[in-house]
């Protein structure tokens, strides 16, 4: 199975309240740069997992738009900026023994997004994710942890 983590396109930082900060201009371009090139690996995602801020919804939906993906969003609140890794690893433990996904794609913030790297993965890397970037991990659910494929950001394409 394919995990992929992605940390939400840049964002308005002149909004105070930190869940409502929307995507800029360059937020929205970095995620359709990156579903670009998710369309040309040819990854069709099972499931969605999006934290309830703004920035995440408007990144997933962004990305799900482009790819014309049939996934539904599933908001968490599990995936939020200070949110536990270990938390949210067990979480999807769960969720993936329960069904048979392919591919699932979690848009959520930093730190959170470095330290679920570093939590699911045998490498125990825990980057700096760049606005939009991802991460794609080959996850073995039996093992409950994978070995990083990939971690690709805006930059890379540009």
């Amino acid at each position: 199975m394919n995990l992929f983590i992605m940390r939400h396109g840049d964002a308005d930082t002149k909004v105070h309240i930190d869940e409502q900060r929307p995507l800029t201009e360059q937020g929205v371009l970095e995620v359709k740069v990156m579903a670009k090139w998710l369309a040309n690996e040819a990854v069709e995602f099972d499931a969605i997992f999006v934290s309830p801020y703004l920035r995440t919804q408007q990144s997933a939906q962004t990305l799900k738009a482009e790819l014309n993906a049939s996934a539904a969003l599933q908001t968490l609140d599990l995936i939020t900026p200070a949110g536990s890794a270990s938390a949210v690893h067990d979480y999807l433990d769960g969720m993936m023994t329960l069904e048979r996904y392919s591919n699932v794609l979690i848009v959520s913030h930093m730190p959170l997004v470095s330290y679920l790297l570093a939590e699911m993965s045998f490498e125990k890397s825990a980057p700096i994710f760049a606005t939009a970037a991802i991460a794609q991990i080959n996850y073995n659910t039996k093992l409950m942890a994978g070995h990083i494929v990939k971690h690709v950001s805006p930059e890379d394409f540009c």
